[in-house]
């Protein structure tokens, strides 16, 4: 069965589908009132992403391990955590941000 990237204004969803239509389906029962912005068969069976795409190639240091302790120093604050993990690692704001919000989505 084919691997189906569906784009729209508010997400990107990866699923498997017969065909295109399938694939549209999807995406009308998952998320009825978003927009698709591009719909793409994908040439493998695999989704893959890149973590130097997402800015994730340092290697010396463990990012959610740096996360949750400028979350637990913050006391679970986002903005105090973000300033913090950009004092502590030299990130930008849109870097220290996707960090500390994907950790907190995890449960930190």
């Amino acid at each position: 069965m084919p691997l189906f990237e569906v784009e729209t204004d508010s997400h990107i969803i990866i699923t498997w589908a017969e065909d295109e239509a399938s694939a549209r389906a999807v995406l009308a029962d998952a998320y009825p009132t978003d927009d698709i912005v591009r719909l793409t068969k994908r040439p493998r069976d695999s989704w893959v992403i890149s973590k130097g795409a997402l800015g994730l190639t340092s290697r010396s240091l463990d990012i959610c391990s740096v996360a949750r302790d400028c979350l637990a120093r913050s006391a679970g604050d986002k903005v105090h955590a973000i300033r913090l993990y950009m004092s502590e690692t030299g990130s930008d704001l849109e870097g220290a941000r996707r960090v500390i919000e994907s950790n907190m989505v995890m449960g930190w």
